[in-house]
């Protein structure tokens, strides 16, 4: 399997991610649930601003918040909803 490059993220509140692949795939990915899940992930919930300071690593393989607070690409494309894309520049 090839590795998912992410081509464009944004973050939609309440914790969820809308994320283009370059394959035309696009997800709304809940991160809710791995903030119940994770420990280390549960200030994207309760640090105001955080979740919206999402970016997206040099390799386009992973989204970061910070040192600790990450999501792998593969993660992002199979267990994200796939959602309609995008059109006229509106997301």
């Amino acid at each position: 399997m090839a590795i998912r490059r992410i081509k464009h993220i944004d973050p939609v509140l309440p914790l969820k991610l809308r994320v283009s692949f370059d394959d035309g795939r696009v997800v709304l990915y809940d991160v809710a649930e791995d903030v119940r899940d994770i420990p280390a992930y549960a200030p994207l919930e309760t640090v105001p601003g955080l979740f919206g300071q999402v970016q997206l690593d040099q390799s386009r393989t992973c989204v970061f918040w910070n040192d600790e607070i990450d999501l792998p690409s593969d993660a992002v494309y199979e267990y994200g909803e796939e959602v309609a894309p995008a059109h006229d520049g509106v997301r």
